[in-house]
């Protein structure tokens, strides 16, 4: 692939930036939605998890087809469906509020999962291919950082916006179940303005990648098959990259999905629902923040080294918060978003290393493993339920250790590790 792009692709990179901070903004609205639905539909945590598991596995199902759809009409054509998609996922709240029932979110949530991932499978790969190979890794981290932009914000915006008024319903026990139903309603209509807002906001994006729809862009494999696809599996690189990158979002959002309510348990800060939704910011900045430090620092120190260091400590973290209390339990589970910043953008373009023209397979590959966001939280909430939400930390703090041992193995250059062993 040329190292040198044109400046009609030149033109095009803010605005592929711009899906990172979207899709990262979309995504962490789910944390501050959790407590509110969990509250309004007085749902236990797996029950109130299923928000994330429909979301995320969305991720299963349209990233294949969005690795096709990509080799057929190319990254921008492929960024323009995937916001049209996402907008449409964010006009179902309407249906769903007007209905006051909680599977019509879960349904409006896994359109708007569709569309997010078209963008992943389009735009994680075309970032790290806008430039000379050796920056690939930098690259994307500094792609992320924007991501981490909108993580960071969409909590803070999300908790003022939805937990504003609080997560359970007055006096629900003296309510009739024909009161209740009308009150959930009405609160559940509430909820739609902002997920409205930011469908417009899609379709203005959507407007402008269709304009920039000629810039001169990587080619893609138009040859692409199903069968094709799955076939890149017998490379260990990208496979384990894909065990990991399962991993990785599992534990990454099940600890974005419980930290409201970790917070606002009395042995920890005992905070109201809004602060403490407000207070995710601090995970999600952490991660941009180390985004941002790590776009640099790639630049010099080996990936898969820097990969297992981070997970390592993002694992004691974890370990210490769930075994502690107080001020101390809340700031070291906070502090894992600064150890969380490089590990998906380097779990992925370690595992597309060597893989050329079969990149975008690849990234749809990849972009499916995201499910575990959906499977991964659903277990934390089913521990959380049997054992309490601090013991289940434990969950994601084991899921970083494969992650550290991922970063390990895959510190050679990908020629050592993208192919299939030729002897025993």
């Amino acid at each position: 692939m040329p190292q040198d792009i044109g400046s009609s692709a030149r033109r095009i990179v803010p605005f592929v930036v711009a899906l990172f901070f979207a899709w990262g903004f979309a995504t962490v609205l789910n944390d501050t939605l959790i407590p509110k639905l969990k509250g309004l539909f007085e749902l236990s945590y797996a029950e109130v998890m299923l928000t994330q598991f429909c979301f995320f596995l969305g991720y299963l199902f349209f990233s294949i087809p969005a690795g096709l759809l990509l080799s057929r009409v190319g990254y921008v054509w492929g960024i323009v469906v995937g916001l049209v998609v996402m907008g449409f996922g964010y006009l179902l709240f309407v249906p769903a509020a007007l209905a006051g029932v909680y599977w019509g979110f879960l349904a409006a949530l896994f359109i708007v999962a569709g569309g997010i991932t078209i963008l992943q499978v389009a735009a994680n790969p075309l970032i790290a291919l806008l430039g000379p190979p050796e920056g690939a890794h930098s690259r994307l981290t500094l792609a992320q950082a924007f991501n981490s932009i909108g993580t960071t914000i969409g909590p803070y915006i999300g908790a003022a916006l939805i937990l504003s008024t609080g997560v359970a319903i007055p006096a629900a026990a003296k309510f009739s179940p024909e009161t209740l139903a009308a009150y959930r309603k009405t609160a559940a209509y509430a909820l739609q303005w902002p997920f409205l807002a930011f469908a417009a906001l899609l379709a203005a994006l959507a407007v402008v990648f269709w304009f920039l729809r000629r810039a001169n862009l990587p080619s893609v494999n138009q040859a692409a098959t199903l069968k094709g696809t799955f076939a890149l599996l017998k490379h260990p690189r990208l496979a384990f990259g894909m065990l990991s990158i399962f991993i990785y979002v599992g534990a990454e959002v099940s600890i974005g999905s419980v930290m409201a309510n970790y917070l606002m348990l009395p042995h920890t800060l005992g905070l109201m629902a809004q602060q403490a939704g407000q207070m995710v910011s601090f995970y999600w900045g952490g991660a941009m923040i180390g985004r941002f430090i790590g776009s640099v620092a790639l630049r010099y120190v080996p990936a898969g080294r820097a990969l297992t260091i981070c997970a390592v400590i993002a694992c004691l973290l974890t370990a210490l918060s769930a075994l502690s209390a107080g001020t101390f339990a809340a700031v070291t589970l906070l502090a894992i978003g600064l150890f969380n910043s490089i590990q998906f953008p380097t779990i992925f373009t370690l595992a597309i290393e060597g893989e050329e023209g079969d990149t975008p397979e690849a990234s749809a590959l990849l972009c499916m493993a995201i499910v575990g966001g959906a499977v991964i939280p659903l277990i934390t909430g089913t521990v959380a339920d049997r054992i309490g939400l601090s013991l289940a930390l434990f969950v994601p703090a084991a899921c970083y250790v494969w992650i550290a041992i991922y970063g390990w193995i895959s510190r050679s250059p990908a020629t050592e590790l993208s192919a299939p062993a030729q002897h025993a």
